[in-house]
């Protein structure tokens, strides 16, 4: 069984980085980390959330962090960049 609350904190912790790369220029974790994390990440994992479920599916690429562009909720990703990373 997967736990998909871990799976939950993964995707969240990723799409900040992500975020902060692309939109802030801000790198808050080295890009073998982002590798790291980004490899843990599994698609086919279903959460509580059925959007960002369908996002990941669709859209999410390991090796890169362009797919942030799409990003369902970006507004949620800047407030939570500005508070904690900030």
């Amino acid at each position: 069984m997967v736990d998909y609350c871990k799976e939950t904190r993964n995707r969240i912790k990723l799409s900040v980085v992500a975020y902060a790369y692309e939109f802030k220029n801000d790198a808050i974790m080295s890009d073998a980390e982002f590798d790291e994390l980004a490899l843990k990440i599994n698609t086919s994992v279903s959460t509580t959330n059925p959007q960002l479920d369908y996002f990941f599916a669709k859209h999410f690429q390991p090796d890169t962090g362009m797919w942030i562009h799409k990003h369902p909720e970006l507004s949620k990703l800047d407030d939570l960049y500005e508070r904690y990373y900030k």
